[in-house]
């Protein structure tokens, strides 16, 4: 990384973040940031209070970045006690970084300046329709569901199409009186973001967010919305696209992408998550727990006696009696091959061993007629405050190593 070059936007006055795009991590918040948001860590700016993007996973945002697309993201600070969002455009990084980053320009934004629902009310001209205007042909029979609101009078929807009326499940004098945080599950902590949105130009790529229909069910939606002068009257166009079975698919892909398949267990990738997880938003989680590494002794030869579809059994065998033997906050993972990880919060080293030798015996008792009998080494480690996941991993890693070299079905920490 060439933090001299990084360096150069202390000269900025607006907040600008740098964000690794693997680990989602800041590399780098200039003096501007800083002073804004402290030392915040990526998580609770991208997911607070006022969070709204138009992908979870900043490695999609690459392709559209690269073509040039233009993608925003509302964030949510903290400051003087005080929650309030702001809007940050993104771009690819250019500071010769070996990895692929994502530039978070933000638009400064006093707490001072968020609106308090209900505490304003718009002094324009009121909108009427026009119903042989062009903007009204255009807007009727466009098979987009579109609504206009009023961000001046506490996000008032002033009208909506046909087709909103059908997505939405009202007619469109019920629509009418309604707001936009009725619709919208972050309820009144939209009015903030609206006011966000409502402050950009336009063209940018659509957010999204979870609307509510007349029949109480909810919908992933994405949203464009952009302002629009009807009439002389400053409203904002809302054009909203259903994608509530895109989701269900990405979440099942997902689901998929951070499980095992034979065990039905949550695989390496989902563990690093989940730690990642625990360490951005509720650290304590991250400084008391333990971890377990089991191994199948002898795993090689009974695939070489029974085969590898008993032996396959012999694993999906082994997780079932795992899970069981665990503790409702404890977490099993199947690391690779024979190998599974057992996660411990909240638990120290005597705990752990409990645990671990309780399963080493549940696992010995086992006996099912057309399965093998097996038996599991275990080393076990408790994190020490300060320690990195390399070291961590290294010293649970070495337990089990004596704990097979000693003789195996025994456990052993380190």
């Amino acid at each position: 990384m060439l933090l001299s070059h990084l360096e150069t936007l202390n000269i900025l006055s607006t907040p600008v973040w740098v964000v690794s795009v693997h680990n989602q991590q800041i590399l780098f918040a200039n003096t501007a940031a800083r002073k804004l948001a402290g030392n915040s860590l990526l998580a609770p700016l991208r997911n607070g209070q006022f969070s709204v993007h138009s992908l979870q996973s900043l490695e999609s945002y690459l392709p559209h970045l690269k073509k040039g697309d233009q993608v925003i993201e509302i964030w949510t600070i903290h400051k003087e006690g005080r929650a309030f969002p702001l809007s940050c455009r993104l771009s690819l990084a250019q500071f010769g970084l070996q990895e692929p980053a994502i530039v978070f320009e933000g638009t400064h934004t006093s707490a001072a300046n968020v609106p308090v629902p209900g505490s304003f009310l718009s002094e324009a001209r009121p909108y009427r329709r026009d119903q042989s205007g062009f903007y009204e042909r255009f807007f009727q029979t466009n098979t987009a569901p579109m609504l206009l609101i009023d961000p001046d009078n506490n996000g008032q929807i002033v009208d909506a199409n046909l087709a909103a009326t059908r997505f939405y499940g009202y007619t469109r004098d019920e629509m009418c009186m309604k707001h936009t945080w009725e619709i919208n599950a972050m309820g009144q902590d939209v009015l903030p973001v609206m006011h966000e949105i409502a402050r950009l130009p336009g063209g940018h790529k659509p957010l999204t967010f979870v609307h509510k229909l007349a029949d109480g069910n909810l919908r992933h939606v994405q949203t464009y919305a952009g302002p629009v002068d009807v009439d002389g009257v400053r409203l904002m166009l809302c054009i909203i696209h259903d994608i509530t079975e895109q989701k269900r698919l990405e979440q099942e892909l997902e689901h998929a992408a951070l499980r095992d398949p034979l065990t039905g267990l949550g695989n390496r990738r989902q563990f690093m998550q989940l730690v990642e997880n625990a360490r951005t938003q509720n650290p304590q989680r991250t400084h008391n727990f333990s971890l377990m590494l089991v191994d199948a002794d002898h795993f090689k030869a009974i695939n070489d006696q029974y085969g590898h579809n008993k032996g396959d059994d012999a694993l999906v065998m082994l997780a079932r009696t795992l899970e069981t033997g665990i503790r409702e906050s404890d977490t099993v993972f199947r690391w690779g091959g024979e190998e599974f990880l057992i996660l411990l919060p909240l638990t120290g080293l005597e705990g752990a061993l409990h645990v671990a030798e309780a399963l080493r015996l549940a696992v010995k008792r086992f006996a099912q007629a057309d399965l093998p009998s097996m038996t599991v080494s275990v080393g076990v480690v408790q994190y020490e405050t300060g320690e990195d996941f390399t070291s961590l991993f290294k010293r649970v890693d070495d337990a089990l190593y004596r704990a097979k070299t000693s003789g195996r079905n025994q456990v052993q920490t380190g």
